[in-house]
């Protein structure tokens, strides 16, 4: 019986990106699309996203608004070696707990850059962490995330992100993933929202997202279907189809 009510308990996560170039416009961000993709197929759901500046006093407001409301928090950026990489300082201090050199992250980045110039002292505040901390492994370069309990450290660059993600694959307690179905049509969204609205509270448990566009002079919509049961999301998906078709409209499964 527990093991029931774990599947039908929604797991949900919270991210914070860290970074005054974020803000800016200098960069965009590509992180927040991975790693929702990624804690969708663990079976738990990206459910608040906030962007903050690299200042300690945004950061640690996050963590302690963010933090007890959710089964996981994660964060990027933030934690490589210049001085206004401050993310660890700041979820140290969120956390009530002293900044200690990692033994285990001090190894790997001697041996990361041993034959790269050496580990200055500025390469060595990638080993920082809050005390009490795990590591992720960093197969990139040499850096690891970090761990401590159920908050995650992350690195800002998209790709070295990924490689965190994947060494953890799998080792996060989770529920469900959430399925997704996408049904299409050359119709304006105003025109069958009360359909839609109908659908979906006819199918407790599904979501409908509506994404509409101008496409080649014409105008159009996408539909997102999401639930946790292949069947719910079948039939919530078959229904939307004859819906639309009671309305004279065609169907395109999987979107146009």
């Amino acid at each position: 019986m527990a093991s029931d009510m774990s599947a039908d308990r929604i797991w949900t996560a919270a991210l914070i990106v860290i970074g005054d170039e974020l803000l800016s416009g200098r960069i965009a961000d590509k992180n927040v699309a991975q790693i929702a993709l990624w804690l969708n197929l663990q079976g738990i759901r990206l459910a608040e996203v906030r962007i903050v500046a690299d200042r300690t006093e945004a950061i640690v407001e996050a963590v302690d608004q963010l933090h007890p409301r959710h089964d996981y928090l994660f964060t990027t950026g933030g934690i490589g070696p210049t001085h206004d990489d401050i993310t660890v300082d700041a979820i140290a201090a969120a956390l009530g707990v002293p900044v200690t050199i990692h033994p285990r992250a001090r190894a790997a980045l001697e041996a990361y850059y041993a034959t790269r110039g050496g580990l200055t002292d500025a390469r060595l505040r990638m080993a920082r962490v809050p005390q009490g901390a795990d590591l992720i492994p960093n197969r990139m370069s040499g850096a690891p995330g970090i761990r401590v309990g159920n908050l995650f450290i992350l690195a800002g660059v998209p790709h070295i992100t990924a490689g965190m993600l994947d060494a953890m694959t799998g080792t996060l307690e989770g529920g469900r993933p959430v399925l997704s179905r996408t049904i299409g049509a050359w119709v304006a969204e105003s025109e069958i929202a009360d359909m839609l609205g109908a659908t979906e509270r006819a199918f407790e448990g599904v979501a409908i997202g509506s994404y509409p566009f101008f496409r080649d002079g014409r105008t159009g919509a996408n539909f997102v279907i999401r639930a946790t049961e292949q069947a719910l999301l079948d039939a919530c998906g078959d229904a939307l189809i004859e819906g639309l078709a009671a309305k004279g409209l065609e169907a395109v499964e999987g979107g146009i």
